[in-house]
């Protein structure tokens, strides 16, 4: 039976892939992306879902930017185009070889679709944070989101994540969820993704 795509808090991993400085004024939507991002990193601190933040060439691109919320958190440095470089592959058997990741950052045709690729290969469940994943280009981004949904990705968005890894009102820790989400996420672009499907 095909997986349904039920996100657990036991059995994730939140992705957080090179949200960095010099990205910044070039990437579609990139305040608004960052600001899912760290909503999510926020919710995976109080839900116990470890978070992985990987930087693409720093010395070049700059650091992770600090609105994301990741400062205390240890970051991967490389130049590949994928996440699941040895040290993070390394990280995710300590953690017990997750079933599902959930992904968001940039760049969505470069880095976040090489992730998922891999991850898929691995046999994981991906899920792409529609709303937390931009490119420089509009075009190669909402192209990125459907190339991956053919691959077998559920793309979701920052709100749905959320309220799946809670799952009901009475979840111990949803009143600190639910003051993540007391502004509705910020309109990202991605209405035109939906009128072409």
């Amino acid at each position: 039976m095909a997986s349904l795509g039920r996100l657990s808090s036991k059995d994730a991993v939140l992705l957080l892939c090179d949200m960095q400085e010099k990205f910044r004024p070039n990437i579609f939507q990139f305040n608004n992306i960052v600001s899912n991002a760290a909503r999510l990193l926020q919710a995976s601190r109080v839900l116990g879902i470890p978070p992985i933040v990987t930087e693409q060439y720093p010395k070049g691109l700059g650091p992770t930017v600090p609105e994301l919320g990741a400062a205390d958190l240890k970051t991967y440095a490389k130049t590949s185009f994928t996440m699941m470089i040895d040290e993070v592959s390394k990280e995710l058997e300590a953690l017990g070889n997750p079933k599902q990741a959930i992904l968001c950052g940039i760049e969505a045709h470069a880095c976040i679709a090489c992730t998922a690729f891999d991850l898929l290969e691995k046999g994981m469940e991906v899920h792409i944070v529609a709303d937390a994943v931009s490119a420089r280009s509009q075009t190669d981004r909402l192209f990125a989101l459907s190339r991956l949904k053919q691959s077998g990705a559920f793309l979701t968005t920052t709100e749905a994540v959320l309220l799946q890894l809670v799952q009901d009102a009475k979840h111990p820790k949803f009143k600190e969820i639910q003051k993540l989400m007391l502004h509705p996420s910020p309109d990202t672009g991605l209405l035109a993704f939906f009128s072409s499907m």
